[in-house]
């Protein structure tokens, strides 16, 4: 290995090998290989389909009407472009840490931490702020189904519109989430299988109930708001794909990494794509456009759909509670799971202390920082109303897709030879116009979003040029490496510093 760079822009600069990346002192240099590619499909479809299509529909439909099915065609197109460009770096680069460790291949050091903190941030809010959600749901399934409800000041913050004493639901959700994944990878990886098939089925039952009243007369009008309504719907749909990230961060406990998360990604693309539009096409056939921008159905819009053609019985609304509590707690423990290894991997590049990265000898799971996720994010959700940070997810979101499509770009032209089991139709026109379709998004975002995103991105750089510069392991090489995408299927599976030497 050459010298590494003393100058800090040198140090900014340098970019972590693909093949033969070197260990921090002091951290773990694999995870257990246990997943395979169905449940990492359901990884991103668990992460994907959240509380999102409950309510996107009363959003969307408002402002395309019928057309919202061309908007989420656009949506599923732009994120599309996206999902096909993490497939060829996933396949390319296929370690845990996501866009980050993409980042670090392609475009160095700096970058990477910007990038890092873009999804420490898209995790950490949205965790936050989903679990939220949680105890309204959980309250309307008591209520339904036992008559009871927890007390409004046990599911809400000190401050906000409707103060109490904490979320207690929200963070007890987190909590559960934590303890499942100190289990290990392939007990949280079954737990999410098994709640993605229940929040799928849920779904179906909207979708069959919804056809009893299906007339193509709500269809009427189909392009009356114009083309402008529809880029503004797809804008909103956008931003129910964006857990299509979370496949990536599972690049160390995969089987196969290669060939299991290109499929696995594109697997969760088709399987999301065609629930979102299936049930949209469903919902519109039951009503009016006009009916779904109802006070009556701000909330729990598909429920009461469902109310209204069964003529006041609730059986089926309340099955879709249910769905939607299962929902929630999918989405929270795949975020969580997402925002943990790429911490690990921040670990053991040196970038973060190597307790980040320190892996438990029976269970092969990061427990330190599945800990310290729990904790804060645990107390975010219980005294922060984090509702109106949902911009902030997007942003670092759409950060992180741009990044992945300049990754293929500059990985095709420094590493032309490196293997790559997919790779992107189209290119180079696909990555470009993922590239275009993100900015077009970003570019609607309030300006305060960007100020608050701004400033915690700047604060992360400096922890970098302050702490993380001197510690990373690309300073001496660390103490082992970590094979790369060309190292044999024996060395992957093992990763032991010892057993390369």
């Amino acid at each position: 290995m050459s010298a590494p760079p003393t100058s800090m822009a040198g140090q900014m600069m340098r970019r972590r090998p693909v093949i033969g990346a070197p260990v921090a002192h002091g951290a773990s240099d694999h995870l257990k290989r246990s997943i395979g590619t169905f449940q990492l499909t359901l990884f991103g479809v668990g992460a994907t389909v959240g509380t999102g299509i409950f309510l996107v529909l009363q959003e969307a439909v408002p402002e395309a009407g019928p057309a919202v099915l061309v908007s989420f065609v656009l949506a599923g197109v732009a994120a599309g472009l996206s999902a096909l460009c993490y497939a060829e770096m996933a396949s390319a680069v296929p370690v845990s840490g996501s866009t980050y460790s993409y980042a670090y291949t392609t475009m160095g050091e700096f970058v990477a931490m910007g990038v890092a903190a873009c999804l420490l941030l898209e995790y950490g809010v949205s965790m936050s702020a989903t679990s939220i959600g949680w105890g309204g749901y959980l309250n309307q399934l008591l209520d339904d189904v036992f008559g009871f409800r927890i007390p409004q000041a046990l599911t809400s913050a000190p401050w906000g519109e409707n103060p109490g004493i904490m979320n207690l639901t929200a963070t007890l959700l987190i909590v559960m989430c934590g303890l499942l994944l100190i289990r290990g990878a392939s007990e949280s990886a079954l737990v999410n299988t098994i709640m993605v098939i229940i929040k799928l089925a849920v779904l179906a039952l909207f979708v069959a109930v919804a056809f009893t009243a299906f007339t193509t007369d709500h269809f009427a009008g189909f392009w009356d708001k114009g083309f402008a309504g529809i880029t503004a719907a797809a804008g909103s749909i956008f931003f129910t794909f964006i857990g299509l990230d979370a496949v990536s961060t599972a690049g160390d406990e995969v089987k196969n990494p290669q060939k299991t998360m290109p499929r696995a990604i594109l697997g969760a693309l088709v399987v999301v794509a065609s629930v979102y539009i299936l049930v949209a096409f469903a919902g519109l056939g039951t009503q009016s456009a006009d009916e779904f921008g109802s006070e009556e159905q701000s909330e729990a819009g598909l429920a009461v759909i469902l109310t209204n053609i069964l003529h006041g019985q609730t059986w089926a609304s309340t099955i879709l509670s249910f769905g939607a509590v299962i929902s929630i707690f999918s989405v929270t423990l795949v975020v969580m799971y997402g925002q943990t290894r790429i911490l690990f991997a921040m670990g053991r590049d040196g970038l973060l202390p190597s307790m980040f990265a320190r892996v438990n000898s029976h269970t092969m799971t990061p427990i330190n920082n599945t800990i310290v996720v729990a904790l804060v994010t645990g107390t975010l959700a219980g005294f922060v109303p984090l509702d109106y940070l949902w911009d902030l997810v997007s942003i670092g979101t759409l950060v992180a897709f741009i990044v992945v499509s300049a990754g293929v770009v500059l990985l095709r032209v420094r590493e032309p030879d490196l293997p790559r089991s997919f790779k992107v139709p189209g290119y180079p026109v696909t990555p470009v116009l993922s590239i275009i379709a993100c900015l077009f998004v970003l570019y609607g975002l309030p300006a305060v979003t960007w100020l608050w995103f701004s400033v915690w991105v700047g604060a992360v750089l400096l922890f970098y040029l302050l702490w993380g510069r001197r510690h990373s392991a690309l300073n001496d090489g660390g103490d082992g490496y970590i094979p790369g995408a060309a190292a044999g299927e024996d060395d992957v599976m093992t990763g032991h510093p010892e057993d390369r030497a």
